[in-house]
């Protein structure tokens, strides 16, 4: 598997308008907060601090664009549920994510980032069935699988995704990843690699 060669941020929009021109195929990275998203975009792209981390909640306000080996985007969004800032600010991200959900013509997947260390959480379940139901090209990825043990994670996402079949026919593919121990790292990358090239074909 080909690793990412070149990673560039492009640019962060405060609406969607302000995106880059959909002209790439892209894929989306959102999470609830502190899920580890950064750590892991960094660990894709091959980059310390191609992504921001912070131990502190909320740290992604804006939707930021990094432009991947010169032929597709990397978007990292503003994560959802305890991040401490306004009711206001919160809705203000709730209506640029939906919107960009919405018009975002070149989405072409977008990776849902869950806590393998937590037991199922009604947010996490209730935004993957919300973008199911919009007819989203979903991919779940479960961070942290180091940290608590092989065993807890794998009962942790089995949990999830018992939760998950009793409204979803089929269930969205899943990766499980550690960015202290780098797996799904080559995993990931394969996949969108291949999706990249059914586009082309």
């Amino acid at each position: 598997m080909k690793p990412i060669k070149s990673a560039e941020f492009i640019k962060s929009s405060a609406e969607v308008g302000e995106c880059p021109a959909g002209d790439k195929p892209e894929y989306a990275f959102i999470g609830r907060s502190n899920v580890g998203k950064s750590s892991l975009i960094n660990l894709l792209t091959n980059h310390s601090k191609l992504a921001k981390v912070s131990s502190k909640p909320g740290k992604t306000q804006l939707i930021n664009h990094f432009l991947i080996d010169e032929s597709w985007y990397l978007v990292d969004l503003p994560g959802y549920g305890w991040a401490k800032v306004s009711k206001s600010q919160k809705a203000s991200w709730k209506k640029m994510i939906a919107g960009y959900f919405e018009t975002r013509e070149n989405l072409t997947n977008v990776f849902v980032l869950i806590d393998s260390r937590l037991e199922p959480q009604r947010i996490d379940l209730e935004f993957v069935t919300s973008l199911g139901q919009a007819g989203m090209p979903i991919t779940l990825i479960f961070t942290k699988v180091d940290k608590r043990g092989a065993n807890k994670a794998q009962s942790n996402i089995a949990a999830f995704r018992k939760i998950l079949k009793k409204e979803w026919e089929e269930l969205p593919l899943h990766f499980m990843t550690s960015t202290v121990t780098g797996q799904g790292k080559d995993d990931i990358i394969g996949y969108i690699r291949e999706i990249n090239e059914g586009i082309k074909e």
